[in-house]
């Protein structure tokens, strides 16, 4: 599904501005509604002025006043007839060289904000080595005084829809280790069960 220019810019207006649920805004801007959440506590996107996606064109006046008339219903992207942006081709993540120091920046948010990420899957995000991650995290970087958690979708790291992706595939992969674990537990045999001696005396 298509999300609007500036996702968490346009989230926080929306969160700001109207009676939209979590849910809606969160389908609408392609966000996890936790991080709706947050960008309602105060958490997440601190700092961002809010961007309105009316204003702008990328949501109707009716459109909006539809969704907050009724919570089930999933906000559409007003058409427009804009060039979209070409697709990236696959291949080596490349990025410029002005923002290769906000590299450990993100890494430092990824690993603060979404712990359930391994290292493989922010060092593809990010476009950086495992060797970076273990050092951001063990605070044992050569600029660990000076590194600032920032999302590297704001900082231009890594598109939403990228960490969106790997956050969710994430998850899934813990909910999956997590079954099996509990499946292999419940067959394992309870001490005593197996291999006892009868008790009874023999005739």
């Amino acid at each position: 599904m298509a999300t609007p220019l500036m996702p968490k810019a346009t989230a926080v207006w929306l969160v700001d501005n109207t009676k939209l649920s979590f849910d809606q805004i969160a389908d609408f801007c392609g966000l996890h509604v936790l991080e709706v959440q947050g960008i309602a506590d105060g958490e997440v996107a601190t700092g961002i002025h809010g961007l309105d996606p009316v204003a702008n064109g990328q949501l109707t006046k009716e459109e909006l006043e539809r969704g907050e008339a009724d919570a089930s219903v999933r906000l559409e992207l007003a058409k427009q007839n804009l060039p979209q942006p070409a697709k990236r081709t696959k291949g080596p993540r490349y990025t410029p060289l002005a923002k290769r120091q906000d590299k450990p920046d993100g890494v430092a948010w990824l690993l603060r904000h979404h712990p359930e990420l391994s290292d493989a899957q922010i060092g593809k995000m990010i476009g950086t080595t495992k060797n970076t991650i273990h050092a951001v995290r063990e605070r044992s970087h050569w600029n660990s005084a000076n590194i600032r958690p920032r999302d590297p979708v704001l900082l231009g790291l890594c598109s939403q829809s990228e960490l969106n992706a790997s956050v969710e595939k994430a998850r899934k992969s813990a909910k999956g280790t997590e079954r099996q674990q509990q499946n292999e537990k419940a067959q394992t045999p309870f001490e005593g069960e197996q291999g006892e001696p009868s008790q009874n005396p023999i005739d």
